[in-house]
């Protein structure tokens, strides 16, 4: 049987590049029986059935999989949010991040449209962030600006392209490699955010050895299934502080001498980080309560 990677998937069919050629295939009747999905991203084994067409026989196993965008052995993941139009949510970024870090990827910021903001703007969105230890990179699809540097940061990875639709991933790509010549959209001024252009997920491959994933934008999140005292792992910056507070399984929010807030008193770590925390536990809290 031949190995390849998952490409994409549409309509009953799946994409799988193999060597240098992409091939037409269809599933295995057994995957269908026991519901086993088949991501982008999957490495598999293919049986050939004609001309660049197969069967697929195997899933190999996965390092990593995402649920939200669908996609298997990512080992990157970059949140792209802009600078302007739309506005950035920083809650929507902070449990984007919770769920990067919860697949066990140390994502990477990307605040893009920087030629739509003034400096100050582009500081005070990334200071709390570059705080709390983050990658992050400053970017323009329009006047190139960072576009090199995000470049030589995708080589040799499968970094996916995730964030709210209208913040320009689409575009970044096509700055990063013009051939892909994805489709993009404009933001609504009605709603205030991104008209959704992809409509599925699907990997392109810049080089050898380096794919990205251009995913379907989105502007709502839930929250990964993760225990509520294991939450505060989930934001790096806390973790210094973690075995420091004066109660074992303190939570971070109304407990005395919580070295998480001491550590925000101090300028180490950002409120409003810390009022999103507060935001998402109680989330979790209120869903053990219900299940």
């Amino acid at each position: 049987m031949l190995l390849g990677v998952v490409v994409k998937a549409y309509s009953g069919f799946y994409y799988v590049k193999i060597n240098n050629t992409l091939w037409e295939c269809r599933l295995r009747g057994k995957f269908r029986l026991t519901k086993q999905n088949v991501l982008a991203g999957d490495m598999v084994k293919v049986k050939e059935t004609g001309l660049q067409t197969g069967v697929i026989e195997e899933i190999l196993p996965r390092r990593t999989e995402l649920e939200r965008p669908p996609v298997a052995n990512v080992d990157q993941v970059l949140i792209v949010f802009a600078c302007a139009d739309p506005e950035p949510q920083s809650e929507l970024l902070d449990r984007m991040l919770v769920h990067g870090e919860a697949a066990g990827l140390g994502p990477i910021i990307c605040f893009n449209k920087v030629d739509l903001a003034d400096g100050k703007t582009v500081q005070n969105l990334t200071d709390e962030y570059r705080l709390a230890g983050y990658t992050v990179m400053l970017t323009s699809a329009i006047t190139g600006v960072g576009i090199e540097q995000l470049r030589r940061r995708l080589q040799g990875h499968l970094t996916v392209f995730a964030g709210p639709s209208g913040a320009g991933k689409s575009s970044l790509l096509n700055s990063i490699n013009p051939d892909f010549r994805l489709k993009t959209g404009t933001v609504s001024e009605k709603i205030g955010r991104g008209r959704h252009t992809t409509r599925h997920t699907e990997l392109f491959e810049l080089e050898p050895g380096s794919f990205v994933v251009d995913s379907p934008g989105f502007s709502s999140l839930y929250l990964p299934q993760i225990e509520k005292q294991y939450l505060a792992e989930m934001f790096p910056e806390f973790l210094p502080y973690l075995d420091s507070c004066r109660f074992t399984g303190c939570l971070h929010r109304a407990e005395p001498d919580c070295a998480v807030k001491q550590g925000i008193e101090e300028g180490k770590v950002g409120r409003e980080r810390h009022t999103h925390y507060l935001l998402f536990l109680e989330e979790l809290i209120d869903r053990e309560r219900r299940y």
